[in-house]
């Protein structure tokens, strides 16, 4: 040591992390600039020509409707599927992400429609094709803006070259295959109960219809028994419950259940019938202080009082309102109905036909048919006799007031004597319609239909090579029903989460036939001549084959009466055939779209049948099964071979989000606060199989995730300045034992990761990565080697070896971050390696398999645990500030604790300590060191003579420094 009593500076000598990645991250300042270079440079072509050769995975983009903001379900469910390629890619497949919009149907339909009434105009009153344009300008701008929100997220995709369902290609398409349902005879036209929209005037599918408790109106009618073969009944009353009053003006039967005991009571000057076991429960809901059960009892062997369900068989009660003849006259017959239960009401159903299902199958067997007295506007029609047209109190069958005790319909029961009870207090889940929020009806009106249970339902290509799909064998022979063979489909198909499979199966073996039509103008036009006087349609494939070069050449505006005759051709008669106005459900358009996108060749990436379709677990009952059902009746099986699905994005307090309660999350406001690369992080961390949340805390901690992952990466680009792999590296097997660990523990790493991704399993993709980095890396490998890092000569093999393994995790971990924090992992790339491109454009890095070792594993397992302890043994001394620092800690542990093969010295390294000793005590003890503190390294060491002199390897450093300065 120098006498100079002035100790020098020794910063100079040591080799600090040097980078200019800064640690402020500026994510909503820098990610456009990084996606305008990605669109420069044409990225996502670059990839897909890389991956030009290499095995298919192929994910088919679910259609979002194009009506509106991105919101943060479009985010999150995004986010999967662009993580779903992106990791395909980084496998070395061909991952296409070819994105599209569903842009026909009532969602954009009542979008224009509200515009219309701000500005008082009338729908009916604009010519279709005026509609129909400003409908295809409203989806274009939704689709352009969510296009530029979506692309901002960091999804890459074929973005110039969407699939739009309102493209004439993808009409033409929609229609082809319609016309294969109607060539095989797989359609028809028939008149059954369907949910129904009053205030938009259509038919809605299942998944159009949303469930909402309510608040209705329950009435108790009686129903005057005139026949019977039970004489004694004659005279009596039927009493029948029901919440929906509007439907006694079009009931035609009433149900009873054979196995049902009924009985007859007193009640005021009548006598009534009910079931026995909800006796009590009708009488009070009526008022009666009759003691129902003392009243069964005296009567228990009195036949006219007890009557079994089976011998009401051939009785007849007249309608309430038989006074106005007509419809009204003819008396209504009691049928046995499997459907009627003693839950509630009284025991005896009335049935409607027109609108409900079990009311029209039991009528339809015993040859009641309905009246479609309901308009679509939900108004009974003008020459209705009770409350039609000549009625001014007539409204809408969904009005409250209009059912309500005050409403004309109680009234007029009231009136006639037949209303029991009224009130406006029961409680109950109500179908509405997802889009106008308003309530919907059951109504019968003739629809077209695809049966479930035909059999022979698919007509397929007879030759492998007619198929659209490659699979060697060709399509499977199939005479079953199409409900048969969705079902097999399902089977064969994989679900992620498992669960899926018993939800759409249980749908599909419930569900009644297809309704494909609805009465609206936005949409695919179901493109048929019927026959005038048979009701037949006409199967001819040169006139589907005009009609679908029409539609390829003008889209749907081609259906057009004026070129009836045109498509028709000189084989058939204009005057004989009706053109069908109606328009396909859009979940036929969406369910087509397998075809038009996989098949059609317009994206030569892509292929049938798809690898993966990835949606929200709703679409169990929306595209999954459409595209299921279209695909299985045209094509013998589904169009994909696994399901992936999500489940519902909820506020932080676990409610649903709504603007009505301020809790909603908008990602375009978060892309402006955090930026792109914290909703990806957050997407692909939380467990998306089930309902999530998210909320301001919640971001906060992702945000928090975030900056250690980014400093992780900081650490490694300075850690790694000038590293030059050729004259640096060091070879595993002459490494020391803690970088062959962690080259161990990377492999373990790489295997859970790939794991993850077949599995699909992201968030345990990303939980592994985030707390690989945290633990192994920050909190233990850096920590314990940047001594060697700082101080060590440049050319030490120990130092060597630590940065070696330092550029082996960037390797490996910057490819595994890219498809999580796709900004990022661009901005770390390029700072490393501004002239190599993109990350994205790399693949999986390669691991050898030798760098596993067990053993080593084990050893150094039991030793971190041992660390833990030397840590909390520590943490009350630098608490009391016994100790600033664990470098100035005497460590003594139990030394049956140490694992095999570790000296004092290497424990003392590894701990970060002075020192560490082995005693026989159970458990760890710590004091300060009398050790000096050394100069440059700040090591406590017994070889220091005073504090700010050097070790002896710094000294050797120095001087080998200053020999070359």
């Amino acid at each position: 040591m120098s006498d100079d009593k002035t100790q020098r500076d020794y910063r100079d000598t040591v080799f600090l992390p040097k980078t200019d990645f800064p640690m402020k991250a500026g994510l909503p300042q820098k990610e456009p600039g990084i996606l305008a270079r990605w669109q420069d440079a044409k990225l996502y072509e670059q990839l897909r020509a890389a991956r030009a050769d290499r095995a298919k995975f192929i994910l088919h983009d679910g259609p979002p409707y194009a009506n509106g903001d991105m919101h943060i379900g479009h985010a999150l469910n995004h986010v999967l599927k662009d993580m779903v390629c992106r990791t395909q890619n980084l496998l070395g497949k061909n991952a296409p992400y070819v994105p599209g919009w569903d842009c026909h149907g009532l969602p954009i339909e009542w979008k224009v429609e509200e515009q219309y009434r701000k500005k008082k105009r009338n729908k009916n009153e604009v010519p279709p094709r005026e509609f129909r344009a400003e409908c295809r300008a409203y989806a274009q701008h939704w689709v352009d803006t969510q296009r530029e929100q979506l692309k901002r997220l960091g999804i890459m995709g074929d973005w110039d070259n969407p699939y739009l369902t309102m493209d004439f290609q993808a009409e033409a398409t929609i229609v082809a295959e319609l016309m294969k349902f109607a060539e095989s005879g797989n359609l028809y036209r028939g008149s059954k109960p369907v949910m129904w929209s009053p205030v938009e005037e259509t038919a809605l599918a299942e998944a159009e219809v949303e469930y909402e408790d309510i608040t209705s109106t329950q009435i108790d009618v009686a129903f005057e028994i005139v026949e019977s073969p039970i004489p004694e009944l004659v005279g009596t009353h039927a009493v029948i419950w029901t919440t929906t009053p509007w439907t006694i003006p079009v009931n035609q039967a009433l149900a009873y259940g054979p196995e049902v005991e009924y009985v007859v009571l007193p009640f005021q000057d009548a006598r009534i019938v009910v079931a026995a076991q909800l006796a009590d429960n009708v009488m009070q809901r009526l008022g009666s202080d009759l003691n129902v059960s003392e009243y069964l009892a005296q009567n228990s062997e009195n036949r006219s009082v007890w009557i079994k369900g089976s011998d009401l068989a051939g009785t007849k009660a007249r309608h309430p309102m038989h006074h106005l003849g007509g419809f009204y006259a003819k008396p209504r017959p009691f049928l046995p109905g499997d459907f009627v239960t003693t839950d509630s009401g009284t025991g005896l159903v009335h049935m409607a036909p027109d609108h409900g299902e079990d009311d029209f199958d039991l009528c339809r067997a015993n040859g009641i048919e309905p009246q479609f007295a309901v308009m679509a506007d939900g108004r009974y029609r003008d020459d209705w006799p009770w409350l039609g047209g000549d009625d001014d109190r007539r409204r809408s069958v969904i009005n409250a007031n209009f059912n309500a005790p005050d409403g004309p319909i109680c009234s007029d029961l009231r009136e006639a004597g037949a209303l029991l009870a009224a009130s406006a207090d029961y409680k109950h889940s109500y179908p509405h319609s997802w889009r106008s929020k308003a309530k919907v009806i059951y109504r019968c009106t003739p629809q077209w239909f695809v049966p479930m249970d035909k059999p022979g339902m698919v007509d397929l290509p007879e030759t492998p090579a007619e198929q659209r799909w490659d699979n060697e064998g060709g399509a499977p022979e199939h005479s079953g029903t199409l409900r048969q063979i969705a079902l097999e489909s399902i089977a064969k198909t994989r679900f992620v989460p498992e669960k899926g499979r018993n939800r759409i199966g249980s749908m599909v073996e419930g569900r009644p036939d297809w309704v494909l039509s609805r009465q609206r103008a936005w949409g695919v036009p179901i493109t048929l001549f019927v026959k005038a006087g048979t009701g037949e349609y006409l199967q001819d494939a040169e006139v589907n084959a005009r009609v679908i070069a029409a539609v390829r050449e003008e889209g749907v505006d081609a259906w057009d009466e004026a070129r009836k005759a045109e498509f028709l051709g000189a084989d058939h008669n204009p005057d004989d055939y009706e053109m069908i106005t109606d328009i396909l459900d859009v979940w036929f358009d969406s369910g087509c779209t397998h075809a038009f996108v996989l098949e059609s060749g317009r994206w030569p990436d892509m292929q049938w049948p798809a690898d993966l379709y990835l949606e929200g677990s709703d679409q169990h009952r929306g595209w999954f099964q459409s595209s299921l059902l279209e695909s299985s009746a045209t094509r013998g099986r589904a169009p994909y071979n696994a399901v992936l699905t999500h489940g519902f994005t909820m506020a932080s307090d676990g409610r649903k989000m709504s603007k009505s309660l301020g809790n909603t999350i908008d990602p375009l406001k978060v892309m402006e606060q955090y930026g792109a690369d914290i909703i990806r992080l957050w997407a692909l961390s939380v467990d998306f199989t089930e309902d999530h949340r998210i909320g301001d805390e919640i971001l906060k901690g992702v945000a928090d995730q975030y900056r250690k992952l980014r400093n992780t990466f900081r650490y490694l680009l300075g850690a790694l300045d000038g590293f030059d792999h050729a004259s640096e590296a060091v070879d595993s097997a002459d490494m020391p034992e803690l970088e062959r660990y962690m080259l161990d523990r990377l492999v373990a790493l790489d295997g859970v990761l790939r794991r993850a991704v077949d599995d699909f399993d992201f968030n345990e993709y990303t939980r592994a990565l985030v707390d690989f980095t945290n633990e192994d890396l920050s909190a233990f490998f850096f920590d314990v080697r940047k001594d060697r890092l700082y101080c060590d000569a440049p050319g030490g093999i120990e130092r060597r070896a630590y940065r070696t393994v330092l550029d082996v995790l960037f390797q490996a971990l910057i490819r595994y971050a890219a498809p999580v924090l796709v900004f990022t992992a661009e901005e770390v790339w390029s700072t490393r390696f501004p002239d190599a491109g993109s990350v994205h454009l790399t693949e999986w890095h390669p691991l050898p398999a030798e760098w596993r070792d067990d053993a080593l594993a084990t050893r150094f397992a039991a030793m971190r645990e041992l660390r833990e302890d030397v840590t909390e043994a520590i943490e009350p001394l630098r608490r009391d500030k016994t100790i600033r620092s664990s470098l100035e800690a005497d460590v003594t542990v139990p030394a049956a604790a140490v694992p095999e093969g570790f000296t004092d010295y290497d424990l003392a390294e590894l701990f970060i300590t002075a020192t560490v000793a082995r005693g026989q005590s159970d458990s760890v003890t710590v004091s300060r060191t009398s050790d000096h503190k050394c100069g440059r390294c700040w090591r406590l060491l017994p070889e220091v003579v005073e504090d700010g002199a050097l070790c002896g390897r710094c000294e050797t450093v120095v001087a080998e420094l200053d020999s070359v300065a």
